[in-house]
């Protein structure tokens, strides 16, 4: 039966997907990947030969209703991204969209992505939280910031390395300097670590060890 299977796959450490993601993407007509040169990689170390697209921000405005017309005349496919879940800042929204309108149906898997871990050992209160992602790189920051600074529950995003003590600083000229925040890099890899303390405290260990990896930060909300 057509379907669209949104597969999460690891985010550092491959012994994070699940028996039930590899049968998928085993079985189904064709994958949708990000990057395919990444995703090959994972695929290999499986032994997963199904066929690969490529599917990114870039072209998925463009391959939506091509996708939309396969799964329509009968095939299976499922949908990944290089890490994590589809859709949690990366593509998958449109596609998953296009498919409810069209009446296909659509199955999640249930598996890794970042946030889930960092919040839950930032030792910050996590029964009520806000996801933001990645805030915007220029226009729509300070007003996204400043909206966010009267925001009383914890707050996640998203940040790369050579953002993060700008990103930092930001947080510490709109929160205030004694705001908590735990910062994780390099979720189940080798050189995973978490940092948590006042703004003013992460800043200053990362002025003195320059950032490296993806970041998650969490916030704890006003109070």
């Amino acid at each position: 039966m057509a379907k669209l299977y949104l597969v999460p796959t690891p985010i550092g450490n491959l012994e994070d997907i699940t028996l039930r993601a590899i049968k998928i993407l085993k079985e189904v007509d064709l994958i949708l990947a990000e990057d395919t040169r990444t995703s090959g990689k994972l695929l290999k170390h499986f032994e997963i030969t199904t066929h690969m697209h490529s599917h990114h921000m870039h072209n998925e405005h463009k391959t939506v209703n091509n996708i939309v017309q396969r799964l329509k005349n009968g095939e299976s496919i499922a949908l990944i991204s290089d890490a994590g879940t589809p859709a949690i800042s990366d593509p998958g929204f449109l596609l998953t969209r296009a498919c409810i309108e069209n009446g296909i149906e659509i199955e999640c898997l249930p598996g890794a992505t970042a946030f889930v871990p960092a919040l839950v050992n930032s030792g910050l209160p996590n029964d009520k939280f806000v996801f933001e992602g990645f805030l915007p790189v220029k226009k729509g920051r300070q007003t996204r910031l400043t909206f966010l600074a009267e925001e009383t529950r914890t707050i996640i995003f998203y940040e790369s390395p050579h953002k993060l003590l700008k990103t930092l600083t930001h947080f510490g000229e709109y929160f205030g300097e004694n705001r908590l925040v735990s910062v994780s890099r390099e979720l189940t890899k080798l050189y995973e670590e978490t940092i948590r303390g006042t703004i003013s405290e992460v800043i200053n260990h990362f002025t003195n060890k320059p950032p490296k990896g993806e970041f998650v930060i969490v916030v704890s909300g006003k109070k």
